[in-house]
């Protein structure tokens, strides 16, 4: 069964922050939007688990994913809804699992590219997934209106830098060479230090907002190599 679960959580993260384009997350709220993204969850996990001869169990991953996300709609898109809805969908994939353990006994995956599939959803969840709760939660800061935060940067500049720096503390961590996020840290200090020493309140922002990317690419590249085990 953990191996179920690992794969089901991983093609839900799959589609979640990689097949859920902008203009598909907007229109959710339209009833057709919403059941084509939780068709392409239900296929997704059909195609990951390889396990052709249960039919329901993509069924199953339609009807909770359309039901959680149809509830989580009716809330403000905050870090903490963000961090709810996620574990309900988590929640969910259990209640899935163990269902299919206890109908049809617990079946062995015996499909090719367990670990690849485990790292893909991993990746995923590390570079978008985290990013979207950081952005949400960096929203949430008390800055005064006439201390804003101005940037003449390059439009979603710090998003993108963001997504690569988690890719990057994905990459290290696999390849074995955590010291490598030292050195990512380093860099990323020398390049802000001008920026940051304009303001307190600035340097605090961007340390807040680079804290929480950090940790949270952390704890999923460990939790995605732990789920590789399996």
């Amino acid at each position: 069964m953990e191996k179920v679960l690992a794969l089901l959580i991983s093609a839900h993260f799959f589609v979640d922050f990689f097949l859920q384009p902008a203009y598909l997350e907007k229109r959710k709220q339209a009833i057709p939007f919403l059941a084509l993204h939780s068709f392409i969850h239900a296929v997704v996990a059909y195609l990951f688990l390889q396990m052709w001869s249960f039919w329901r169990l993509p069924l199953a991953v339609f009807c909770v994913h359309f039901l959680i996300d149809a509830v989580a709609m009716r809330f403000s898109d905050t870090y903490k809804a963000f961090a709810a809805e996620q574990a309900a969908h988590i929640g969910g994939l259990v209640v899935i699992a163990l269902g299919l353990q206890h109908t049809v006994g617990a079946p062995a995956f015996t499909g090719f590219g367990f670990r690849l599939l485990i790292a893909i959803g991993g990746f995923f969840a590390t570079v978008q997934g985290a990013g979207d709760f950081v952005g949400k939660f960096i929203k949430t800061l008390p800055i005064p209106e006439k201390n804003q935060l101005e940037s003449d940067g390059l439009i979603d500049g710090g998003v993108w830098i963001g997504r690569l720096e988690r890719a990057l503390i994905f990459l290290f961590i696999f390849i074995g060479y955590p010291a490598g996020i030292g050195f990512l840290v380093t860099a990323k200090s020398i390049l802000r230090f001008e920026e940051a020493k304009k303001t307190r309140q600035q340097a605090e922002y961007v340390l807040i907002g680079t804290f929480w990317s950090y940790s949270l690419a952390i704890a999923l590249t460990s939790a995605t190599q732990w789920a590789m085990k399996l």
